[in-house]
């Protein structure tokens, strides 16, 4: 197939799904074009068969706002009328379910009907979708589009439950690279980083409010009285100044690393003892996914989809949002049980590996396959 994709090209699980998707795909000998204003942080090195379409917005000055949006559907037009594109993808629904019905609105006039498919990844629902202003747009983009995915159930009945929607919604979980987020041998880093053997907690997030990573920072507090370690904090985002604050009135800033955004985060994720995310919502919880695949429990919060990825006293544990007490003393229950640990350890593994790319592109496949017949017959 000819598979246009659409996605932010960031960090976020969204870019990373969408980019780590095209990529698996053309290893399978799709072609695959991206669509966006960067080239997806995820996409290195060089691949035959996928191609990059930069977006370009016009910067004039009776704009107060560069007419992106404008700008992308006159691109995706461009790239699916002349690459002769047999479905487009695009990630979140604002803008870009929205915009691929504007492309299909102009590539009508030429003849050619393009099925889209639109993924649902969480804030698009949850956040931006709840947003007055934004909703008559997402409702009317998710049922324009001729198919649509959300990332687990609770996003699935999340979305049914906040918009009125006539259409289906097929659930495709997100999933992992195990050539990529894998338990490698770094003990060398990480007797670097903990010379004393103390345990190694990590959280990566963008820094939003919703992650609440004052939590974070909370649960390590307790944890940290009763068991030397030490709390890498990888991303970046608005709440991160204030992090560092928080860190600085406890007294722990000499115990806390605050990295920043790294590519190589599987590397950290290796010499990791325990992952804490204890986020107010999550769509899926991608991150944990990845901490999973390379053998580190899971202390969460019990919200969105978090518990269809970590199972309550297999994987790690759940707690109610904001209960700090019961997650730090859930982490102490691993940390200072060598045994307890390693099973945890084990068990996150292998209910990972139930999320393998190998088992979910060729989910997407078939999805796309139907929904191309289903446009071919006007369905």
């Amino acid at each position: 197939m000819n598979i246009g994709i659409v996605c932010y090209p960031t960090f976020g699980g969204s870019g990373v799904i969408a980019t780590e998707l095209g990529i698996s795909l053309a290893k399978k000998g799709h072609n695959v074009h991206f669509i966006t204003y960067k080239r997806p942080v995820r996409l290195e090195g060089f691949y035959q068969n996928i191609f990059y379409h930069e977006v370009n917005s016009m910067s004039y000055p009776l704009f107060e706002y560069d007419p992106y949006e404008t700008a992308l559907a006159s691109k995706i037009a461009d790239v699916v009328r002349y690459e002769k594109l047999d479905l487009l993808h695009v990630h979140y629904a604002i803008p870009h379910a929205a915009v691929a019905f504007m492309a299909k609105s102009i590539l009508s006039s030429f003849g050619i009907r393009i099925p889209v498919v639109t993924t649902l990844h969480g804030t698009d629902i949850t956040l931006v979708g709840n947003d007055k202003s934004f909703a008559p747009v997402v409702e009317f983009s998710i049922n324009s589009s001729d198919g649509v995915t959300a990332v687990s159930n609770y996003l699935k009945q999340k979305t049914l439950n906040t918009f009125n929607i006539t259409t289906d919604i097929e659930v495709i979980y997100n999933f992992i690279d195990f050539d990529r987020f894998k338990k490698v041998d770094k003990d060398h880093f990480k007797k670097m980083l903990a010379p004393n053997g103390e345990k190694v907690l990590v959280h990566t997030s963008n820094f939003r409010k919703v992650k609440r990573v004052q939590d974070v920072i909370e649960v390590f507090g307790r944890v940290v009285q009763k068991t030397p370690s030490l709390l890498l904090l990888i991303g970046d985002g608005p709440e991160r100044q204030r992090m560092e604050e928080l860190c600085r009135s406890k007294g722990l800033c000499d115990q806390i690393r605050f990295l920043g955004k790294q590519n190589a985060v599987e590397e950290l994720l290796a010499i990791s003892d325990v992952f804490i995310i204890p986020s107010a919502d999550e769509s899926f919880g991608l991150a944990a996914l990845e901490a999973m695949a390379c053998e580190v429990p899971i202390i969460s919060s019990n919200v969105g989809g978090l518990p269809e990825v970590n199972i309550h006293g297999v994987t790690g544990f759940l707690s109610e949002v904001g209960d700090v007490e019961d997650m730090a003393r859930n982490t102490l229950s691993l940390l200072e049980n060598e045994n307890t640990l390693h099973a945890f350890k084990a068990s996150a593994l292998a209910e990972a590996k139930k999320f393998k790319i190998e088992e979910i592109v060729p989910v997407y496949e078939d999805y796309y396959i139907e929904t191309i017949d289903r446009v071919k017959i006007g369905v």
